[in-house]
């Protein structure tokens, strides 16, 4: 037989093996998978939508940022009213540039004034400190469920397992018979919510993980560009007092 057809065999074994757990399995433990299992459908969206969310903010970053440097002028893709949706660089541009262009203009509404105050500077600055916080938040969003689930799927998973086991001896009590093959059934059945629990705990770890190290690599661009953004800002707006 060939190499194929072993794994189809040892593939239809373990399937065999899974049902014959799964049927002895008691209710609470049924209910404990099932469980088990909406909180892994839950954290592999999060994980991906976390991804391609950061994948596409990491892109639009990158060309937002190509953008800017090129400006002769802090407020020049402002004044051409360059929209840049889900980009993180532009959300904190977009805030300080506001602040700044009501702080120039005039009562009729024209740009009147050549500089700001160191006041509304600090105003400014403020501005754009507070959507760099509210962006972080946005990029985290999420991670929570991350995190209860690498540190509760495993103990749900134990809890069903200490279950299993303790109605197993229970059982075996009432019946008088501590034979190995009285005990196995319950016992298998017992731990397939360990199983569980660690297939929905692993990979939320290493996504949890990875996650958080991109994420706070973007709060670090995100600071760094706010603080470049508030220089340009101090060398061609703020008064000489």
């Amino acid at each position: 037989m060939s190499g194929l057809s072993f794994a189809f065999i040892g593939a239809a074994e373990n399937q065999s093996e899974l049902l014959y757990i799964w049927d002895r399995a008691t209710v609470e433990a049924k209910a404990i998978i099932g469980l088990l299992f909406l909180l892994s459908i839950a954290v592999w969206f999060v994980m991906l939508t976390k991804v391609f969310s950061m994948r596409r903010a990491r892109k639009l970053n990158h060309f937002f940022g190509v953008e800017f440097t090129s400006q002769k002028a802090v407020l020049g893709i402002h004044d051409r009213k360059i929209q840049v949706e889900g980009c993180p660089l532009y959300a904190v541009y977009q805030v300080g540039c506001n602040q700044l262009d009501a702080r120039l203009r005039g009562p009729t509404g024209e740009r009147a004034r050549q500089h700001v105050s160191l006041k509304n500077m600090e105003h400014i600055k403020r501005a754009i400190e507070n959507v760099v916080a509210k962006e972080s938040l946005r990029l985290e969003s999420g991670l929570i469920l991350l995190a209860i689930a690498v540190s509760g799927a495993p103990f749900l998973g134990l809890l069903g397992t200490v279950w299993g086991v303790m109605s197993t001896f229970a059982g075996i009590a009432r019946q008088g018979s501590a034979t190995m093959a009285a005990m196995a059934p319950g016992v298998s059945a017992a731990l397939i919510t360990t199983v569980a629990g660690l297939l929905v705990a692993i990979p939320s770890m290493f996504g949890y993980n990875w996650l958080v190290h991109n994420l706070r690599a973007f709060t670090v661009e995100l600071d760094n560009f706010a603080q470049e953004l508030v220089s340009r800002m101090e060398t061609e707006f703020l008064a000489d007092d």
